[in-house]
């Protein structure tokens, strides 16, 4: 019976251990692929303006929205003439007046790379 307190004592330690050390290793907060901070300008976006690398501005948050162009519900050259570009009006109205839906903001959000300020630091 001691033996296998023991052994459940050990293996209850070597758990609480295991998870100490991989919160260790995992990021705590998402950040841009250069490691930095994720605070990007209007001229950061503008080079990623193609289908093949699509960054937008909304409503002051950068999105990385090249994986997603292939899942958009429609073709994704409604949303390529925006990629590079300041798009919140685009994608508040959806160009027609109407505001994308709750699902879609939240969706939106997995795309987040970082915010948009006046000058981005150094990297």
């Amino acid at each position: 019976m001691r033996l296998l307190f023991l052994l459940f004592t050990a293996a209850f330690w070597l758990g609480v251990a295991g998870f100490w050390g991989a919160a260790l290793w995992l990021p705590s907060e998402p950040s841009d692929a250069a490691g930095g901070p994720g605070v990007y300008t209007l001229s950061d976006v503008a080079k990623h303006h193609t289908a093949e690398d699509c960054w937008m501005a909304i409503n002051g948050v950068v999105y990385d929205l090249t994986g997603y162009l292939p899942r958009h519900p429609t073709s994704p050259d409604v949303i390529v003439p925006w990629c590079g570009k300041e798009a919140s009006d685009a994608y508040n109205t959806k160009n027609r007046g109407r505001p994308h839906s709750t699902y879609a903001s939240e969706l939106l959000e997995k795309y987040r790379i970082g915010v948009l300020g006046s000058a981005a630091a150094p990297k």
